[in-house]
């Protein structure tokens, strides 16, 4: 049988609460919608809402017990609790508990990078499962409230933890790796990403450096490690940084300076083959999406793999478990008409965010996709781009927009389709013959997917979060039956 997660005494323990009830606790919830039966809810407050409105739902759910700073309208004095001071604060205490119990043999794997943590962190994720008892966020936590959410879920037998850590602004980090306390920090790059908060690019690298802040030795007493992309022109600020954390660089990439190198990546098909050297050994693996980004990435997570303790060849094989998540680059085809008898085209969902570099890499791998001719209205296979507005650019954000255009992967894109009033800066600079239509919204682009896109074409779409690009995606999908090609085969 499994233990629980947290009895009550633990979890008093650990926060400095006290406990109303004798319950013990499987998983820990801060969404009473989504809250399985068995799990402590934890009731935040902060942006005009505050989660005690919704403790009495939680409990009705299952929830074993609700964290409360105040009893809440509804709930019985006698309703299981965990009562704390702040709701924010017990759910850090908690985590901090849970990261405090691991073994000494654990080991906590930190993540950050303006471009491709979240699917690193899925990498790692992949690449560990196979060895060891993993644990890692089942999605973008990586915020004040995500990283102890995550950390409070974390079973104590965890062998290999893989924390995500995100910011918005400098001083974002270094609380969380503090809490995180990771034995290995990877950083993927450093880009534009932000920019409207920070005077400068460099200041987008500091704050991405807050990472080392809460590095501890590895397990037996060894120099706790930076992987860092040797690619980025930050490489020396970043190792400096490191370097003052007493940490050993470990550096990714395509030159000759690269403990971790890429020697090539081919795509085939909807997968990259690679080819690298880890540590002056060689590593062949295969991820389920193309893109020579994708395989950089996963280059730097077998490093940060093998650096935490990993054995590198089952990481490698771990990597085939690996699928792009919804939104960075899920692929579907779309098959039109009853049996498909009237075609298909193939939809690449890059929906979720967008920033300058994230925007080029799909460009790039857009541009690399094969059509198909003679399958639909149009006799030629078409590659027809969606995006949506870059946000949080600040001041440089039409220059950014416009210079896109300039990009050389749009020698091979038939159509840009631009969507926000950003936007309308690369719709201006584009080529005539690349230029698709503008639309202010994502909303009016959905409606008009269905007219632009006709069967052996290639859909790409991306934009910022608050675009709400996936509104064009599932009007895509809606043309036709949407097969996931990054699924599992269907048995038969």
């Amino acid at each position: 049988m499994t233990p629980p997660l947290w009895t009550a005494a633990e979890a008093a323990a650990a926060t400095g609460g006290r406990a109303r009830g004798d319950w013990a606790a499987t998983g820990v919830s801060i969404d009473s919608r989504a809250v399985a039966p068995g799990e402590l809810f934890v009731a935040l407050t902060g942006d005009n809402r505050d989660g005690h409105a919704f403790a009495s739902d939680a409990l009705a759910r299952g929830a074993a017990a609700a964290m409360v700073s105040r009893l809440p309208e509804g709930v019985a004095a006698t309703a299981p609790l965990l009562e704390v001071g702040d709701t924010l604060e017990g759910l850090r205490a908690l985590g901090a508990a849970a990261r405090a119990r691991l073994s000494l043999s654990a080991r906590v794997i930190g993540v950050t990078g303006s471009v491709g943590k979240t699917g690193v962190k899925e990498m790692l994720r992949a690449m560990l499962g196979a060895q060891a008892p993993t644990h890692a966020p089942e999605r973008s936590f990586n915020n004040h409230w995500g990283v102890p959410l995550t950390l409070a879920r974390m079973p104590a037998d965890t062998e290999f933890a893989v924390i995500e850590m995100g910011m918005n602004h400098a001083g974002e980090i270094a609380p969380l790796s503090q809490l995180a306390r990771p034995h290995v920090a990877l950083i993927t790059t450093v880009e534009a990403v932000h920019i409207e908060n920070f005077a400068d690019e460099s200041g987008i690298a500091d704050a991405k450096a807050e990472i080392f802040d809460g590095l501890k030795p590895l397990p037996g007493g060894g120099a706790p490690v930076a992987v860092l992309n040797a690619d980025n022109r930050w490489l020396d600020r970043l190792a400096q940084a490191a370097a003052r954390a007493g940490a050993r660089v470990v550096a990714f990439g395509t030159g000759a300076q690269a403990q971790a190198r890429l020697l090539d990546a081919e795509p085939h098909g909807a997968a990259t083959v690679a080819r690298a050297q880890v540590g002056g050994r060689d590593v062949v693996f295969k991820i389920a999406a193309p893109g020579r980004h994708l395989a950089l990435n996963a280059l730097g997570a077998l490093a940060a793999a093998e650096a935490a303790g990993a054995d590198l060849a089952r990481a490698a094989l771990g990597l085939a478990e690996w699928r792009p998540p919804e939104g960075r680059g899920a692929r579907w085809e779309v098959l039109l008409g009853e049996d498909a008898v009237d075609g298909a085209f193939l939809l690449i969902d890059e929906s979720y965010n967008a920033n300058p570099a994230s925007v080029g890499a799909a460009l790039e791998v857009l541009a690399a996709t094969r059509t198909e001719d003679g399958v639909g209205r149009v006799a030629r296979g078409r590659r027809i781009a969606w995006l949506g507005d870059m946000l949080e650019l600040g001041d440089r954000e039409t220059a950014m927009h416009a210079a896109l255009a300039d990009h050389p992967a749009l020698a091979r894109i038939d159509q840009v389709m631009c969507v926000g009033p950003r936007m309308r800066a690369l719709h201006a600079a584009l080529p005539e013959d690349r230029r698709g239509g503008w639309f202010a919204t994502s909303e009016e682009a959905a409606a008009r997917a269905r007219r632009v896109t006709d069967a052996g074409d290639v859909a790409m779409v991306k934009g910022s979060n608050g675009m709400r690009m996936a509104r064009v995606v599932a009007a895509l999908k809606a043309m036709g039956r949407a097969r996931d090609l990054g699924a599992p085969p269907e048995e038969v």
